[in-house]
């Protein structure tokens, strides 16, 4: 390095930077004020354009068109009444509108559409509007680029939706898939075909918009859904081909011995050939229904399980069971499909598909169950009303046929369940709360009293028993026994080892329960004691205002209130006592009805003066011979309480009913 004379390194090399420094400040200050100067120079030239094209914010910026109609440097006025005589000179004249295959000239007038052209035109305006400097931008852009407005339709939707309707009928075509039919015993291949369907809510927009444009030329189309079918005609052609098949022969069906053959003709008419968009080949339809319906009948039968008759000896035996069968109609279908599709003669033959159901109680088990003799019986005679005597009946039919298991109880209320008018029964004189009346059911007593009777006879073991409130003669004494539905029952229980079996016999006038099972050989010993007054009845007595007083008369005597007891001893075959049992009954009391004359009796009318004042010169003889005799006192006649008369006939009630249960 060289060194100036005078100055150091140090000092030349500050210098030398600061220099530098210097230039390059300059220069960049000479660089600001250019771009300072240019920018200045743009702003102008843009305000100059900008206000050099922003025009009068009255008119509509140039470049600017509605419905294809150029509205640039209009007004609103000028565009507006421009663009309704326009419109107004096109209202008659047709637009042209495509569906399908079919063309549509559709008017506006005919439709009522009309546009909103005060809103396009202000919409144009508004394209080239703004402040004044950007303005000018904007409108110079349309004058390159342009714009057209288009305007809103307004029309009488319910017009338009009219019309849609009726070009929908026009347009639309349903898709039909390919299917097959029969020429006697040919199938016949049907082709498919295409469908549309016009989309009605679009179709309404597009024709509004169409007929409030300003545009006449060329064709609208309507927008229209195609549906292509799914099952066409070649598809098909192998299914054609099984109902030849099918229809070459006749078909068997069998079961066991039995032999069913269906020809052609009556193949046909069960076939259920592809259509809808099928391709399979059935058997179905109304007449295969009804052919498979009936087999159905011929075959099906219930299983039957092992019952229980009467031989003419009046000996038990055992009814075989039956086996139970059903025929699935289903699988019977298929086989039958299966077999007509063989084309070999010797292959043409389908079983009937079968199921079997067996029965719950099998001959070998009814043998079992030991029911081969009576073990207890007992009788009873019945009358009455038409309505008891059906009620006996029907509820004997409710209990008749009865199996009883080996240490089961029967209970009469559960066997028969709640008597009522749903079920038949009717009303009857019944015994309700210690009183004789009218009610559902009545009768049905008649039927737990024999039944009682019957397991009584048999040495059963008797679970529950109720005697009636009131006394009826025409029941065994002490052995009558009541029910009524859910709370008062008959129970007893089959102790005997084996199953029982009870039947009711029942006429019109006596009734019968059977109990049938193994006999036991047991001794049934009974003691009744006598039926014991323990009350008399009491006296309910009806006044009767038509009668006088001491005339009295009784319409029903009444019934003391009575008890009586009976003991039941039961030895088995081997001489032990099984049972020792007492029942004990008590019967209530019926009043005793007596009518009484309520009726006061007219007074005696008064002795004449001095008939009887004489000492022996009257006739009234009996007067003064009383009087010298009895020492001067007279006494007056002892008097009798008036004696019980009868009602008149009218009033006589007859003799009453024995009360039935």
């Amino acid at each position: 390095m060289r060194a100036d004379v005078g100055v150091t390194p140090a000092r030349r090399d500050r210098a030398f930077y600061e220099e530098r420094r210097h230039k390059r400040t300059r220069r960049a200050r000479l660089r600001r004020r250019a771009l300072i100067g240019a920018a200045a120079a743009v702003a102008v030239a843009a305000l100059g354009t900008g206000v050099g094209f922003a025009g009068s914010s009255d008119r509509i910026a140039a470049g600017v068109s509605v419905a294809g109609v150029d509205v640039g440097g209009m007004t609103v006025e000028e565009a507006t009444r421009t663009l309704e005589r326009r419109a107004a000179a096109l209202a008659a004249q047709p637009v042209a509108f495509t569906g399908g295959e079919q063309r549509f000239l559709l008017t506006a007038a005919q439709l009522g559409v009309t546009a909103d052209w005060d809103a396009a035109v202000e919409q144009a305006l508004e394209r080239g509007d703004g402040f004044i400097l950007f303005r000018g931008f904007k409108r110079l852009g349309l004058r390159v680029s342009g714009a057209d407005v288009q305007p809103s339709g307004v029309a009488d939707a319910a017009t338009v939706e009219q019309r849609v309707r009726r070009l929908a009928r026009a347009i639309d075509l349903e898709a039909a898939e390919a299917a097959i039919t029969l020429d006697g015993l040919e199938p016949v291949v049907s082709p498919a075909r295409t469908g549309r369907l016009l989309d009605r809510d679009r179709a309404a927009v597009v024709i509004v918009a169409a007929l409030a444009a300003l545009e006449r030329t060329g064709s609208v189309p309507l927008p229209v859904a195609v549906a292509e079918p799914e099952v066409t005609a070649a598809a098909l052609q192998p299914v054609a081909a099984q109902v030849r098949t099918v229809l070459s022969a006749p078909v068997s069906l069998t079961h066991g011995k039995t032999r069913l053959s269906i020809g052609p003709a009556k193949l046909a008419k069960l076939l259920l050939l592809p259509s809808g968009g099928s391709k399979e080949l059935g058997i179905g339809g109304e007449a295969a229904e009804r052919y498979l319906s009936g087999l159905a009948k011929a075959i099906d039968r219930p299983p039957l399980d092992a019952g229980f008759t009467l031989t003419a000896s009046g000996r038990p035996r055992v009814v075989a069971a039956r086996e139970g069968r059903t025929l699935d109609i289903d699988a019977t279908r298929t086989e039958l499909l299966a077999a007509a599709l063989v084309a070999a003669p010797g292959g043409r033959t389908a079983p009937l598909a079968v199921e079997t159901a067996q029965p719950k109680r099998t001959t070998e088990e009814a043998k079992a169950m030991g029911i081969v003799g009576v073990v207890g019986s007992y009788t009873t005679t019945y009358g009455g009303d038409p309505n008891r005597i059906h009620n006996v009946q029907l509820v004997s039919k409710l209990i008749d046929d009865h199996l009883i298991p080996p240490g089961a109880l029967f209970s009469f209320n559960e066997t028969t369940g709640e008597r009522n008018a749903d079920k038949g029964f009717l009303e009857a004189p019944v015994i309700i709360n210690g009183e004789l009346q009218t009610g559902l059911g009545g009768g049905v007593c008649q039927v737990s009293t024999t039944v009682f009777n019957a397991a009584f006879e048999a040495g059963l073991s008797i679970e529950a028993r109720t005697n009636h409130a009131l006394y009826i003669s025409h029941y065994p004494l002490g052995r009558d026994a009541t029910v009524n539905y859910p709370d008062t029952d008959l129970v007893f229980k089959n102790d005997t080892g084996h199953w029982l079996w009870l039947r009711a016999f029942v006429d019109s006038s006596s009734l019968t329960i059977n109990l049938y099972g193994t006999p036991v050989d047991r001794e049934v010993v009974v003691e009744t004691s006598p039926l014991e007054v323990t009350g008399k009845p009491p006296v309910d007595k009806v006044g009767e205002p038509d009668r006088y007083v001491g005339e009295k008369w009784v319409e029903d005597p009444g019934e003391p209130a009575r008890s009586v007891s009976v003991r039941r001893i039961v030895y088995a075959a081997n001489g032990n006592v099984l049972y020792d049992t007492v029942w004990y009954s008590g019967y209530r009391a019926e009043p005793k009805i007596v009518h009484v004359g309520t009726k006061p009796k007219p007074q005696e009318p008064k002795p004449t003066e001095g008939g009887g004042s004489q000492g022996g010169g009257s006739q009234g003889g009996g007067s003064q011979g009383g009087g010298s005799q009895s020492g001067g006192s007279t006494q007056p006649p002892e008097t009798q309480p008036p004696a019980e008369t009868q009602p008149p006939p009218a009033t006589t009630g007859g003799d009453p009913p024995s009360p039935p249960a």
